[in-house]
């Protein structure tokens, strides 16, 4: 069972959303061009552009273990940290910076974001965030779109661990992460709803191709989305969690979950589907509160503090963590609860400080790069 079940299963792929900001002034800066540029000789494919000139993005090959992520994640971010440190530049990871404005930011020239910008406005012009995004290889469509459809359930409880925007515009809003609200002024974001199969999800990607709504699948932001091109489930709710170690955990759980749902469809099971409006509550409770609020127990309709309903998703796991090997790596989201997200210790950066958004991008500076390398695997070995 555990042989079979591997073959060419649950591997991993991961995206990250990077700023680009000025070691003096701490502001963002349009710099992707001179990045891209030095960096092509190390980080090859693996670093592209987005839409703001201050953003990149990097991405992992297909990685068949969580350890192999660790590596390619490493390797990237210290080389983009030595690049961005040649034009006195810095990366920082986190789901919004915490006070430049999106109107001083250049769009980068690619006739795709062309057509967004022209298309979406100042929607697309704001859109001034930083996401992770894990994809989980699974071989057929119809296994897919069963697992994305459960998958829906579990969304608000990753994004409360990766939670690490709390500042807009250089003020404290409230929230745990406003790259969420942000974000849901997109069209075709969100929980998305169940498919009955496959085709029925083709036929809904059709329609909006033959209509003029969109020219491809890419062009379907959903939270959770089987991809129009890779054989995979991408979890794309996250925010671009600061500290490497806390997303490597977080990066383990998803997998986990995926391949334990897969064993509950295996056996004929599945986790019981809820009404995407009931899931957005959560979602909702996730960005405003974090991992200190209360989701909804829908199975109990009843609130229960995060922290239990954690111990739970864990637990849940286990079988499927135990056969990845990643147990662990899976058990390390307590660690989160433990220290803090990225938002909490922002929010507690800015208190200390007196409320200097400048010394939140410092601490994201220093903390983006704590501790990288220390576990990373020789370049010549990351394939």
């Amino acid at each position: 069972m555990a042989s079979s079940l591997l073959d060419g299963q649950f591997t991993l792929g991961v995206e990250e959303e990077f700023q680009i900001v000025d070691s003096q002034s701490c502001e963002l800066r349009s710099y992707i061009s001179k990045l891209l540029d030095d960096g092509k000789a190390v980080l090859r494919e693996r670093v592209r552009a987005e839409m703001h000139q201050s953003v990149v993005e990097v991405g992992t090959g297909i990685c068949k273990t969580v350890h192999e992520v660790r590596s390619e994640l490493t390797e990237m971010r210290l080389e983009l940290d030595r690049l961005a440190r040649k034009g006195n530049m810095n990366i920082v990871a986190a789901g919004t910076h915490p006070f430049s404005d999106w109107k001083s930011q250049e769009i980068t020239p690619n006739p795709r974001y062309e057509v967004i910008v022209q298309d979406l406005q100042d929607i697309a012009r704001g859109n001034l965030i930083f996401g992770l995004h894990v994809h989980v290889g699974i071989k057929e469509k119809q296994t897919a779109i069963a697992l994305a459809n459960q998958l829906r359930y579990f969304l608000p409880h990753l994004l409360a661990l990766s939670t690490s925007s709390p500042f807009w515009l250089g003020r404290a809003t409230g929230q745990q992460s406003h790259r969420t609200m942000i974000f849901k002024r997109f069209p075709r974001t969100g929980i998305p709803p169940t498919f009955e199969s496959y085709s029925q999800f083709m036929e809904y990607v059709d329609l909006l191709i033959r209509t003029n709504c969109i020219d491809n699948g890419k062009k379907i932001w959903w939270d959770v989305r089987v991809h129009h091109v890779f054989d995979t489930v991408e979890i794309r709710i996250c925010d671009m969690p600061t500290s490497l170690e806390q997303e490597l955990s977080i990066v383990a759980l998803i997998q986990a979950l995926v391949a334990q749902l897969y064993l509950m469809l295996r056996r004929n099971q599945s986790w019981r589907h809820y009404m995407s409006p009931l899931v957005e509550e959560n979602k909702w409770r996730a960005s405003r509160y974090g991992i200190r609020g209360k989701l909804i127990d829908f199975g109990q309709q009843q609130e229960r503090p995060y922290s239990e309903l954690l111990e739970e998703m864990i637990s849940f796991v286990s079988e499927a963590s135990d056969m990845l090997g990643t147990s662990e790596q899976v058990a390390s989201v307590r660690r989160i609860l433990k220290e803090g997200t990225s938002s909490e210790r922002q929010l507690e950066v800015f208190k200390n400080s007196n409320n200097d958004p400048r010394a939140v991008v410092r601490w994201l500076i220093e903390e983006t790069m704590r501790g990288v390398g220390s576990k990373a695997a020789p370049v010549s070995q990351v394939g």
